[in-house]
């Protein structure tokens, strides 16, 4: 339950304090007070929309903390310990929710000392406080409306979700099989020429890199003669020409550095330099001489290789790529064509998917259809027994639920609100039949019925008994508060019948000190309420007999 709401420069508020209590609490004034201004600050920290205009005419800010117990909202709970906003068996049963507007437009919020965004604000506000307004039966004239009152009193959120998700994926792919059904001859005429393609480069076998190696091998076959020869010379240059070789030269040099390195050992460090040169010529001539072993005149080979070189340049140029990039062309044309030949393209699999697809929404629509005509039921009698009391004697209120046309993101219903005002006069539609006075009660009707379903642990009705009163107001009043004996009920009213029933009384004034006018709210007691009743039932003049009256009243 809110348990405390904190104001500070807030339209024509200045600054106010107040404890909320449970059970029902009666917001009650003079007309133009300020009765629906504390309405407003709740529904703005709980996510509602702001401008600048609620700030307080010379103030910079506007300031609204609103305390909520939510020791009996395990929802609430829950969804704080997900956002990282409570922790798991924290014992402190209070969250408080606080927003702060400049007269600039700018917003900020914070859940238990916590920024946040408003869709959070929202999301949170919808498991703690529900709100009536004074107007909503100007929205139930449209269908829209209509259908979310009944879902929202059938509870069918969950169920809502799973229709609109499959209606985005069966939409999704009717859409693309259209599009594809319209583009078939295009779509064929690119997975050919894909074919044709990927056959030339798949005929030739490609390898990675294998252009590099053929380049290598075709320098290599071309150039066999000479690179025997150069092989051949430098082998008896280094070692095999006896006497000559570079091999003999040195070694005749290292044997007369060796006598003398008797004579000075500063000699041996150019002693060990030609002994390792010694040692790398010979492995030199040796790795020459397997060189020349290795090479082949192989005019065949020679043949292919050119022949296959021959190909990657003719394919190169027809793919507009380098002979080294054609391996990597046809990976990216294989990829293309197994794109355009995957399901999403292919009509026949598309077709399958998408009946698949349109069954399951079938089947989810059905079950959130059955819902709503099972609660339809219980909404239509509610209302209707409602009706009866609230001076509609021989009223009927019903739902009527047909298939709708086409499938939509909410379902296969059509949802319609029908009334018959009168004895034995035929139910027609809501907006055909009813007058504003009929069409209030209607809605106040179907608001107190819904109320009974919803487990939010406050509920708040903004002037919700306009255009009624005497005997029917005074039933307005009891039923809200036997609300209140569950749950916390706030209630602005302008009637005494409805503010005589509350548990609770504050009263909203206009305070004026001759420059400015500001708004305060008194809690009344037990006298207080005696005078505030007497003043909404009798005007300016307030009489002994009236007083009389607002203490039967209370004591009723």
């Amino acid at each position: 339950m809110l348990s405390h709401i904190y104001l500070k420069d807030f339209a024509i508020i200045e600054k106010l304090d107040l404890e909320l209590k449970s059970g029902m609490t009666a917001l009650t004034g003079e007309t133009g007070a300020g009765k629906s201004i504390l309405i407003d600050a709740i529904g703005l920290v709980l996510g509602d929309r702001a401008d600048s205009g609620i700030v307080r005419h010379g103030a910079e800010k506007t300031e609204i903390t609103l305390s909520v117990d939510i020791e009996d909202t395990p929802t609430a709970k829950q969804w704080l310990i997900e956002q990282d906003l409570r922790q798991d068996g924290d014992e402190d049963d209070e969250c408080i929710l606080r927003r702060v507007i400049t007269a600039t437009g700018k917003s900020r919020a914070w859940i238990n000392g916590s920024p946040c965004n408003l869709k959070m604000m929202r999301e949170l506000g919808e498991q703690l406080v529900d709100i009536h307004g004074q107007h909503e039966h100007q929205s139930l004239m449209k269908k829209n409306m209509q259908r979310s009152m009944l879902d929202d009193f059938a509870g069918n959120q969950n169920l809502i979700k799973k229709v609109s998700e499959a209606y985005d994926s069966w939409k999704e792919l009717s859409n693309k099989l259209s599009l594809l059904s319209n583009q078939n001859s295009d779509h064929q005429a690119k997975l050919d020429l894909l074919r044709f393609q990927t056959q030339e480069l798949d005929e030739l076998q490609l390898s990675e890199n294998e252009s590099q190696s053929l380049d290598e091998e075709h320098a290599r076959l071309s150039n066999s003669g000479h690179l025997i020869d150069t092989s051949s010379y430098c082998v008896v240059q280094l070692y095999d020409a006896d006497e000559q070789s570079i091999y003999s030269n040195i070694s005749d040099v290292v044997q007369r550095i060796e006598a003398a390195k008797q004579l000075d050992s500063i000699l041996q460090e150019p002693l060990e330099l030609l002994q390792n040169a010694q040692i790398q010529i010979q492995e030199s001539a040796d790795l020459l001489r397997r060189y020349q072993e290795s090479v082949e005149l192989d005019p065949e080979r020679l043949d292919w290789v050119n022949q296959r070189l021959s190909s990657f340049h003719e394919l190169a140029r027809k793919h507009q790529t380098t002979p080294d990039q054609l391996f990597e062309k046809w990976q990216s044309l294989h990829e293309s064509l197994a794109s355009l030949s995957g399901d999403d393209y292919d009509l026949d699999a598309l077709q399958a998917k998408l009946e698949k697809t349109e069954e399951y929404y079938v089947n989810t629509a059905e079950a959130l259809s059955k819902a709503r005509q099972k609660s339809a039921k219980l909404l239509s009698t509610g209302v209707s027994k409602e009706m009866q009391q609230l001076g509609m004697e021989g009223g009927k209120f019903a739902i009527q639920i047909s298939k709708a046309d086409n499938f939509t993101n909410y379902g296969i219903d059509d949802i319609e609100f029908t009334v018959s005002a009168n004895p034995g006069q035929p139910l027609k539609a809501l907006n055909k039949v009813a007058s504003g006075g009929e069409l209030s009660r209607i809605s106040l009707a179907i608001q107190m019925i819904a109320a009974q379903r919803v487990t939010l642990p406050a509920l708040i009705f903004d002037e919700v008994d306009s255009g009624i009163g005497g005997g029917i107001a005074e039933v307005v009043g009891k039923q809200l508060r036997k609300l209140g004996s569950s749950r916390q009920v706030l209630c602005v009213t302008h009637l005494p019948q409805v503010a005589s029933c509350a548990h609770n009384h504050h009263k909203v004034t206009k305070i004026k000190n001759g420059k400015t006018t500001s708004t305060g709210m008194l809690v009344l007691d037990s006298e207080q309420r005696v005078d505030e009743i007497a003043r909404m039932m009798g005007g300016i003049d307030i009489t002994q007999t009236t007083l009389d009256l607002a203490k039967e009243m209370l004591a009723n």
